[in-house]
């Protein structure tokens, strides 16, 4: 039988992509586990990737994971070269604005446009929102004259900030370094005026009906490609140290910062 892969979390760009299909195939080929990269591109929904019955490997963000009736099974959590502590399964989420704005604080963009992803995002949403709480519990009200969402992927959250459409908007730390590492122009273009706290990353899953044998075997495999010779240039263009094991108690982090902003009245970020 072979099973799906799908890095759409992560393909932020072609090159990129590319990086992802190179990466299932030595996987596919160290494993014995027969791979299929598939496209799952926006607009389809995330959710409809998640709950394919044949799923090997595709990335899942710890909040959607968490809140889901019925879980996939954790294979594998990356660990980026440039993760906020060094050598963990941990990203961030980076608030951009344009580089040639005015804004050089995150209270300089209070009362402008903020951008968002999905509300079951836990960087484009959940950590947004965390990052904003204090703020809004000593304004005791919305920070933003408006909120312009769901901009669903990285991508179009950067697109809307250079398009003018939005004045602040969040983007994964991890999503970030790969798009700077394959598009150099970027770096002149946005600026990061504020950093969330750190929580773990998005991981890669199996179906939940996946074999014992299957996962074992495809984190085994995983777990050797830090050290393997012939990833070298690989680990380079993915910007990703290696792969670590899921600990799913790390993500219970991530409910309690939507029961905390919840429990404030900050039910969405704005």
């Amino acid at each position: 039988m072979h099973y799906a892969a799908n890095a759409r979390m992560y393909s932020v760009n072609p090159q990129a992509a590319a990086a992802w299909k190179e990466l299932f195939g030595w996987l596919s080929r160290e494993s014995g586990v027969g791979l299929d990269v598939i496209d799952h591109a926006f607009p389809l929904p995330l959710a409809e990737l998640w709950s394919r019955s044949d799923l090997g490997c595709a990335f899942m963000c710890g909040f959607p994971f968490m809140l889901a009736a019925h879980r996939p099974r954790p294979v594998a959590a990356p660990v980026p070269t440039r993760a906020p502590v060094a050598g963990r399964p941990v990203y961030a989420t980076r608030l951009l604005v344009r580089a040639d704005s005015g804004f050089h604080a995150i209270e300089d963009t209070f009362g402008g446009r903020l951008g968002y992803t999905v509300e079951d995002s836990h960087s484009g949403y959940n950590a947004l929102r965390h990052h904003l709480l204090d703020y809004y519990r000593q304004r005791g009200a919305g920070l933003y004259r408006e909120s312009v969402g769901p901009l669903t992927t990285p991508r179009r959250v950067v697109d809307a900030l250079l398009a003018g459409d939005i004045d602040i908007g969040p983007l994964d730390s991890y999503a970030l370094d790969l798009m700077l590492r394959h598009e150099a122009e970027l770096a002149s273009q946005v600026r990061i005026v504020a950093t969330t706290d750190p929580a773990p990353i998005p991981f890669l899953v199996a179906a939940s009906g996946c074999p014992d044998e299957i996962v074992a075997r495809l984190q085994a495999t995983l777990a050797t490609f830090a050290g393997a010779p012939a990833c070298t240039e690989l680990r380079d263009r993915l910007c990703l140290g290696g792969f670590a094991p899921v600990n799913i108690a790390d993500y219970e982090l991530m409910l309690r910062w939507d029961a905390e902003a919840r429990a404030a009245g900050y039910v969405r970020p704005a």
